[in-house]
């Protein structure tokens, strides 16, 4: 059976407005699973900007070789696709992704 990691999604920055989120929300991924009970608040434009990474990343393939970090480890971000002002009312989420063993 191939190794799996989880995956800790925590919001490190909002840029603009977000009706969702706030610095400090977590989403926890046990793939193919979202932990309810673990996760503070879950939006989809969130879920759609990271859903391709997430299986890779759950598989341990590095944050450095997807594009999310510019070296080696166990940490990368990604952001919402909402690009808040002028475009819409909404913010851009900045989300840091935790891989833990």
């Amino acid at each position: 059976m191939a190794k799996s990691y989880r995956l800790i999604v925590r919001v490190k920055e909002i840029r603009g407005k977000c009706p969702v989120f706030k610095v400090g929300d977590k989403i926890v991924i046990e793939s193919p699973h979202i932990i309810p009970k673990e996760t503070d608040a879950l939006c989809v434009h969130a879920l759609g900007s990271m859903l391709s990474m997430i299986t890779a990343l759950s598989h341990g393939i590095s944050f450095e070789e997807l594009g999310l970090a510019h070296e080696k480890g166990d940490i990368g971000y990604v952001q919402c696709l909402d690009p808040g002002p002028p475009y819409t009312l909404g913010g851009t989420v900045i989300f840091e992704i935790r891989r833990e063993r």
